[in-house]
């Protein structure tokens, strides 16, 4: 039966403007996304294969183009839109912490650099550059290494915030192994930018780990 044959109140587009995105389920949401279904599925029929083929909606959205692409239903198409779409949100995720100061929204701070960072296959070394009311001025991914490791070099990012005018920085790393406790090497690279950054009078706010699903602030652990 196709989706415009069940009743309203089940429809994916007619759920979601009656009760909310919230209300629709992983298959639901999907359903939309890709619009129409293959021949003898309906869109959510396809979504429901697709979620169980790739283990679920994060992975679905966080594989690479080959695999996505060679997906039943899916293709370069929907791989393009797909990364339009995540990167609205990363946009969106910014927009905020543009207007606001950082100190007052650590769990924007902390959902951006996740959505920026979590993926990564490789450890990847990033910095929030901030203004003198602590709102972002920019995002830069400064370093990038192997699965367990990345070479800071502490020179370059004090040349970076003197480019950018920053008054104040917040750190962030990925650890691939999906655990978010900081590493000894973490701490000492954080001592050596901050007394790097303290002859520019800026200031180093925090410094957060970015693990699977869980972002650890080393100031909220007195790790600064």
């Amino acid at each position: 039966m196709a989706i415009t044959d069940w009743p309203a109140a089940e429809r994916p587009r007619e759920k979601l403007l009656q009760q909310g995105a919230a209300a629709l389920s992983d298959a639901e949401l999907l359903a939309i996304f890709l619009r129409t279904g293959v021949q003898g599925k309906t869109a959510v029929d396809l979504a429901r294969e697709l979620l169980q083929a790739f283990g679920g909606l994060r992975e679905l959205m966080e594989c690479d183009k080959t695999s996505f692409c060679a997906a039943h239903g899916l293709g370069v198409a929907k791989y393009v839109q797909l990364q339009a779409v995540l990167e609205m949100a990363r946009r969106h995720l910014a927009a905020g912490l543009m207007r606001e100061s950082a100190l007052n929204s650590p769990h924007d701070v902390r959902c951006y650099l996740s959505s920026r960072l979590r993926h990564q296959l490789r450890e990847v070394f990033a910095c929030l550059f901030l203004d003198n009311r602590h709102r972002v001025i920019e995002y830069e991914e400064l370093f990038q290494g192997t699965l367990t490791a990345a070479a800071v070099y502490p020179r370059e990012i004090a040349r970076r915030a003197l480019h950018l005018n920053a008054a104040a920085v917040i750190l962030a790393h990925n650890h691939p192994s999906g655990v978010a406790e900081p590493s000894q090497a973490d701490q000492q690279i954080t001592r050596d930018v901050t007394a790097a950054l303290q002859m520019l009078e800026v200031k180093v706010l925090d410094h957060m780990v970015v693990g699977d699903g869980e972002v650890v602030s080393m100031a909220e652990q007195g790790l600064l």
